[in-house]
């Protein structure tokens, strides 16, 4: 089997805390810039941003920090930030491992606040550039339990759900199983469970509307959902305040002025409509304010999506030929287009093709985003 070639992380977004985020110059980077990580010239193969620091694990197994939170720490299998705590995975001998939770101000030094033994699975490592397999964090190996920012720091998972994929937004979580169906539950006040309307669900729950429709990839953002099916196709739902569903946003049009008449009710599928502008014959176009119901998402070209990662309001999909694609709230540059500008559909982010760069992986953090791409004809 021909090798992977080696690649290149990218970053844009803010970067206020000092976190390495391309040349890290001031408080944000507006276009994608060469990693400028801790410890140059270590092989990264998974970053894992928080809003004020990121964690960097090298395939040699060191976890380093950036940001508000420093430190460093030897024989990691995988990292998982946010700022309530910071979650690692120590190699142990034989097939055990050590889950660690630690405050992030403690620098990994001392001891940690909670530990665990933990049995690995071979499906519980990361792929080349960073490429989440089944078990990844915050999803603990054997699939049976998943951490928390919050205590309990350890969660049951039922056996029979059989998850593969977890993943956690801000006050609700997204589960992908063995099958490829999707649970979610939490809090869902902006839609963000799917199940159509804006109530909490306290276990996890199948999205019934996706039934029969096997996804490859779950992600949750601060307040919204996305997921890709095994076809490319790309579903979202939930909050849409900054565009971050690729929906009609009401505050970005009043942005550009084009609001010229409100309504307020809802949608036939149940999304919740907020105002309207002309459209192009002339008639009301409805915003969308909460999308409850997944949503099926075009993107340009008829382009097929291969992943996909959410932060707080914005969103990045990869697609199949290794085009990065972007939209939602770009106020920090964390949409990578040279500007600031937030946007309601999706937008090429054309620095890698001007590159001839191909994406193999992103990750997002609250504001940033970190890209993994190769040069085109070496993949």
């Amino acid at each position: 089997m021909a090798e992977e070639p080696t690649g290149a992380w990218f970053g844009f977004g803010f970067c206020g805390f000092g976190q390495a985020l391309g040349s890290g110059r001031g408080r944000q980077v507006h276009s994608p810039e060469p990693l400028g990580a801790p410890g140059a010239g270590v092989d990264i193969c998974r970053v894992s941003a928080s809003w004020s620091y990121t964690a960097f694990l090298s395939r040699g197994g060191r976890a380093e920090l950036s940001g508000s939170a420093s430190g460093a720490v030897g024989g990691c299998r995988d990292a998982w930030a946010s700022e309530a705590l910071l979650v690692v995975l120590c190699a142990g001998p034989g097939p055990g491992a050590e889950l660690q939770v630690w405050s992030p101000g403690s620098a990994l030094c001392g001891k940690p606040l909670w530990a665990q033994t933990v049995v690995l699975e071979a499906a519980g490592e990361l792929g080349p550039g960073g490429e989440a397999q089944a078990g990844v964090l915050p999803l603990l190996p054997g699939a049976c339990a998943y951490v928390s920012p919050r205590p309990p720091f350890c969660r049951p998972l039922a056996p029979e759900l059989r998850a593969r994929r977890l993943e956690l937004g801000t006050e609700h979580a997204l589960l992908l199983d063995a099958a490829g169906q999707v649970f979610s539950w939490g809090s869902g006040r902006h839609g963000q469970l799917g199940h159509g309307t804006l109530e909490a669900v306290l276990e996890p729950r199948l999205l019934e509307v996706l039934q029969g429709l096997p996804m490859a990839e779950v992600a949750a953002g601060g307040w919204h959902s996305v997921c890709v099916s095994e076809t490319g196709d790309i579903y979202t739902w939930g909050w849409n305040e900054s565009g971050q569903l690729a929906l009609p946003s009401r505050s970005l049009a009043e942005e550009g002025r084009t609001v010229t008449k409100e309504a307020t009710g809802l949608t036939v599928d149940g999304s919740e409509v907020k105002g309207a502008a002309e459209g192009e014959d002339g008639a009301p176009a409805p915003f969308i304010a909460v999308q409850p119901f997944p949503a099926l998402l075009d993107l340009p070209l008829d382009s097929d999506a291969v992943k996909a990662s959410c932060g707080s309001r914005h969103t990045a999909v990869v697609t199949r030929t290794g085009e990065l694609y972007t939209w939602g709230w770009g106020k920090y540059g964390q949409l990578g287009h040279k500007d600031t500008a937030s946007l309601d559909r999706p937008r090429r982010v054309e620095y890698f093709v001007d590159k001839q760069l191909q994406v193999k992986a992103v990750t997002c953090g609250p504001w940033n985003t970190y890209v993994y791409a190769v040069e085109k004809g070496k993949s």
